[in-house]
């Protein structure tokens, strides 16, 4: 039997959605639902198995990992991308990485749903309802704002559509930005420093890479309105994560809605939690039936193809 580890599956989901009887006698499935201490807990955990279904951004698939691990043959991830995975380590010593399809919907939902949040206070309320209280803050209309979208990508786009119908005014900046989609949508092209400044709602839709790694840092939090919000549902380390607890400190912005985070899970004891005007998400974009079924369906198709030495979805 293929032995199979199934990684950092928070919620307990892989056996719901996979009938892992169905597969008896062909793998030994194990599941593990907490994150590893460290590394050396991780290759101790996994120095047996032949095959890991990761989640992207999880787990960092590192080359001291991979040199721990001198069993594995195949690794199936969630989505086509995963920088946390050294491909060239894995190619090296002969590993296939596989991929799957995922939904760019459900970020772009989220994304909304932090704005809303934060605009309308729905942490707070939230909160003073279960205690017994009764309209305790003032809401901010969304029609007529400005927001300001770092990256015009797929999932950018799909959150300036939603904008345009809530009546917003809507500009974007990349450093590819696409001239001609954005006339098409009637988004205003603008440069990143006017962006930060005139806008009211920032919300960051790029790949994380090394020219996005620190984009918002003390520097762009100085050009922000007082009264902007700033959302993201990208990478945590495209906003310095110190500077933005400085900047929530020292209230240069009104507030943050965040889905990603430098380290995750984000510690308990991590001082972001602790700003009244932080509606945190533990990393939620992507996780949804839809695309769970989508992600543990296609990884089960991609370890058949590779047993048939015709991997599907590789990932080079």
């Amino acid at each position: 039997m293929l032995k199979v580890a199934v990684l950092d599956d928070y919620q307990d989901i892989f056996r719901q959605i996979i009938d892992v009887e169905k597969y008896k006698g062909k793998y030994d499935f194990q599941v593990f639902n907490e994150t590893f201490v460290d590394e050396n807990e991780a290759i101790t955990s996994l120095e047996n198995f032949e095959v890991l279904f990761v989640m992207r951004e999880r787990t960092p698939i590192t080359k001291n990992l991979l040199n721990g691990l001198p069993k594995l043959k195949y690794i199936m991830t969630s989505g086509m991308r995963n920088k946390s995975i050294d491909l060239n380590e894995a190619k090296s010593k002969g590993i296939i990485v596989c991929g799957t399809d995922i939904n760019s919907n459900p970020a772009a939902e989220l994304t909304w749903t932090l704005i809303l949040g934060l605009y309308r206070n729905l942490k707070q309320e939230t909160d003073n309802m279960f205690q017994g209280y009764w309209q305790t803050t003032i809401g901010i209309e969304l029609k007529g704002k400005r927001l300001g979208i770092i990256g015009l990508g797929k999932i950018g786009v799909q959150v300036a559509k939603i904008a345009k119908a809530f009546g917003m005014e809507v500009s974007a900046w990349s450093e590819n930005l696409n001239l001609s989609q954005a006339n098409e949508l009637n988004i205003l092209p603008m440069s990143k420093d006017d962006l930060l400044k005139t806008s009211d709602i920032i919300s960051i839709h790029v790949v994380l890479g090394e020219r996005y790694r620190n984009l918002i840092t003390k520097k762009e939090f100085d050009m922000m309105k007082k009264n902007s919000i700033l959302i993201n549902t990208s990478r945590g380390f495209i906003i310095n994560e110190k500077d933005l607890i400085d900047a929530l400190d020292k209230e240069k912005i009104a507030g943050v809605g965040l889905d990603v985070y430098d380290i995750e899970p984000l510690p308990q004891d991590h001082k972001l939690r602790f700003f009244p005007n932080a509606l945190l998400l533990p990393h939620l974009g992507y996780v949804t039936v839809e695309n769970l079924t989508k992600f543990y369906n296609q990884m089960m198709e991609n370890i058949e193809s590779c047993l048939n030495n015709k991997p599907i979805r590789e990932i080079s």
